[in-house]
């Protein structure tokens, strides 16, 4: 296996969630209407890193965060060998006519984010829903799904895999 390449580091990692957090602004004013919604498991870590960098930026806003989970709503959790673990749904909000921001951190054959547009109905119909990844692997679609918010976009093969990594040594490398 060969050594991983880094596409984001800490520092890039950081700015690339500051930028996104002002095209959120742009985009949702107060955030009165709105709720971003993290994909379990690794977009919710996004979602809440995002939140914070808005807190930090207008302490005023009331920026809702939920996390949804979506193991039993994906087209091949039937096909799986070993039987699925499911994450926590956390939705303290009815979506009804909310604006609803879906994060993810990578964004690649699109079929995680139409099980998510499937799941998220069971808590209400939203007025609008977005979509926003850190990183877009552009070439591998599945499905016909496009985000309106991202962080980084890199073309990368099949075999190759893009990872997020937070806690202390945050980054996003590529391994082949």
């Amino acid at each position: 296996m060969s050594k991983p390449k880094s596409i984001l580091n800490r520092e890039q990692l950081n700015i690339t969630i500051h930028r996104l957090c002002h095209q959120l602004m742009e985009n949702h004013s107060d955030f009165s209407n709105t709720v971003l919604i993290g994909l379990q498991p690794r977009g919710v870590m996004l979602a809440a890193r995002l939140q914070q960098c808005l807190d930090e930026i207008h302490p005023e806003f009331n920026v809702e965060l939920g996390s949804l989970d979506i193991t039993f709503y994906r087209d091949d959790f039937r096909r799986r060998k070993n039987p699925l673990v499911p994450s926590s749904t956390q939705l303290n909000v009815s979506l009804e006519d909310k604006k609803v921001v879906l994060i993810d951190d990578v964004l690649y054959t699109g079929r995680t984010v139409r099980a998510a547009l499937d799941a998220m109905l069971d808590f209400g119909r939203p007025s609008s829903v977005e979509l926003l990844v850190l990183i877009d692997r552009r070439l591998s679609r599945h499905v016909p799904i496009q985000p309106d918010y991202v962080g980084h976009t890199v073309d990368v093969v099949a075999e190759e895999r893009v990872t997020v990594e937070w806690g202390d040594n945050e980054r996003v490398i590529l391994k082949a």
